[in-house]
């Protein structure tokens, strides 16, 4: 089930600085800024169904997306417990399609098959490294290559492999994640806190900017979304 009321899922555009957000059945657009106080919101929360036409009829469409992670040009994975699809989500032409799916994880991705990503992903963001993606579930993670189809790094504690993390609320799961503009520096969420951490892929010397803080702190034009973080 979806998180109710807090972030869910996100992925970066191929339109520069500008961020899709998920709130369990609805989406937002959000645009990006190095300062914070200019950044504005495109769409405000919107039905899934009414902003991605080709999701109606879908168990995204009905339930929403729990983990997504950007690939090429315009397409991204999308998630909802057990199933994903890849779909070219046509940013501000309304010309969405579903590319494959919807389809259970492991028909999908056959090597995550028996493994605690099989039923569902929490979170997600794309490396800078090919086609390398980082999953995560409950206190787990894992580093994969979507387009070999297979796990470039075995599933680890994030304690182990994001230190920084520890003693923090992030260490024992993520809710979402996004992978920014900015090379190397991804944002991760939990309830209603967030961290901006600068990464180094394959490495776990990564650092949180500014320490965990709360989201609305950070983006205090989120404020109006109703039903957001409530």
């Amino acid at each position: 089930m979806t998180k109710s009321g807090r972030i869910n899922a996100a992925f970066r555009s191929s339109f520069h600085n500008e961020i899709y957000f998920f709130v369990e059945d609805k989406y937002f657009l959000f645009e990006l800024f190095a300062n914070e106080r200019n950044e504005r919101i495109f769409y405000e929360l919107t039905p899934l169904r009414d902003g991605f036409k080709s999701l109606n009829h879908t168990v995204f469409g009905t339930y929403g997306i729990d983990c997504s992670f950007n690939t090429d040009n315009n397409e991204a994975y999308i998630f909802y417990e057990n199933f994903c699809a890849l779909i070219d989500y046509a940013p501000h032409s309304g010309k969405d399609k579903i590319i494959s799916g919807p389809k259970k994880i492991s028909d999908t991705f056959p090597f995550l098959k028996g493994t605690v990503f099989e039923n569902g992903i929490d979170a997600a963001y794309r490396s800078t490294i090919g086609k390398e993606v980082y999953l995560f579930k409950g206190d787990k993670y894992a580093r994969i290559d979507y387009g070999k189809n297979e796990f470039v790094q075995s599933i680890r504690k994030i304690s182990e492999g994001y230190p920084c993390f520890s003693g923090t609320i992030l260490e024992n799961g993520v809710d979402a994640a996004f992978a920014c503009h900015i090379t190397n520096e991804v944002f991760f969420f939990k309830d209603e806190y967030y961290a901006r951490v600068v990464v180094t892929p394959g490495a776990t010397d990564d650092y949180i900017k500014n320490g965990v803080r709360k989201t609305l702190d950070f983006w205090p034009n989120l404020n109006g979304i109703k039903g957001l973080l409530d």
